[in-house]
């Protein structure tokens, strides 16, 4: 896949705005000199697709969905070189991979390897899909035979394929990628996981679950808090870790490897959520202390406190200020 290693921003495209007789010329030329793949679609119905490319140094993806169709790397595109690697993943839908005279049905989550040195194809219904590409000497420490992870079909309920599932959904809304530091960890992170998916060594997996594992569990337990914090006032570490399926402690080593504490991650993200709140127009007629516990706060006291300290202002004040001069009240 051609695209520029930026920071993760996506790229999309779309034949949405292309006139229906031109949809798939123009989608092929962009398929071959972009992805480096060619489309056959499989049904006489208009064309139709979606695609959103990131790219990292080391790391780079392409998500994608419409009609059914078959997307191929063909002898000729094998040719013009590239020693890199394809985990497809199947999101929704049927999907079937072929190389090497091998066939397998991809169910909705499941995933393969497919090698980019030799011709393969995907074959999808309507659906989703995904594919992370990956240089081969990213995963040749990890993983004893390359050749020999191709074609294996990896099931959607595998563990490492999973947190890989997750950690790409963390990057993708969470994480700003400002340093090339922190862009380098994400992909170092992304192709551990891919390298235990797919079957590492035991010192593979060993230096992979000293980084890319602890990452994709952290940024989990991270998003489990965010997505709880709204429905649960008392939200505990015993309860992540319980939905988490990990002890408490080692979610506290998580935090501290981190720089950082379960507790100050939990009341951060209490009060960015009552920041968010009191700087909307649309909770505007909300009391001070109904968006304190909205943002699962029990003591109003203890609130005004923290939110003074992280902002520099008490919640009154920052929500005259949002208002503006013309309309604080």
């Amino acid at each position: 896949m051609r695209v520029d290693p930026v920071d993760f921003t996506p790229l999309r495209f779309s034949t949405d705005a292309l006139p229906a007789a031109q949809r798939l010329r123009h989608w092929r030329d962009f398929a071959r000199k972009v992805v480096c793949i060619d489309i056959e679609p499989l049904s006489d119905a208009l064309f139709d697709c979606q695609a959103m490319l990131r790219a990292l140094p080391g790391l780079r993806s392409i998500s994608w969905g419409g009609s059914p169709a078959r997307f191929a790397r063909t002898p000729k595109i094998v040719s013009e070189g590239g020693d890199t690697l394809g985990l497809v993943v199947n999101l929704d839908g049927a999907a079937t991979a072929l190389q090497r005279d091998a066939e397998i049905s991809l169910g909705v989550g499941d995933a393969a390897l497919m090698l980019h040195s030799e011709p393969a194809a995907l074959v999808q219904s309507y659906g989703r899909g995904l594919c992370l590409v990956l240089p081969r000497t990213a995963l040749t420490p990890l993983v004893d035979n390359i050749e020999d992870a191709a074609m294996r079909p990896i099931p959607h309920g595998n563990g490492p394929l999973r947190l890989l599932m997750t950690y790409l959904i963390a990057v993708r809304d969470d994480i700003t990628l400002a340093t090339p530091a922190l862009r380098h960890s994400v992909a170092t992170h992304v192709q551990d996981l891919v390298g235990m998916a797919i079957g590492a060594t035991r010192d593979g997996a060993a230096s992979a679950s000293q980084r890319g594992v602890r990452a994709a569990r952290l940024a989990a337990v991270k998003s489990d808090v965010r997505e709880h914090l709204a429905h649960q006032s008392e939200l505990t570490l015993a309860d992540v870790a319980a939905r988490q399926g990990l002890g408490p402690r080692y979610i506290q080593k998580l935090f501290e490897a981190d720089g950082s504490t379960f507790s100050s991650f939990l009341l951060e993200e209490k009060l960015a959520r009552a920041h968010r709140m009191l700087t909307d127009a649309r909770y505007a007629t909300s009391t001070i202390s109904s968006i304190a516990f909205a943002a699962s706060f029990g003591d109003l006291s203890y609130f005004h406190r923290m939110y003074r300290r992280r902002y520099g202002a008490t919640p009154a004040e920052m929500r005259n200020d949002a208002r503006g001069p013309n309309n604080a009240k």
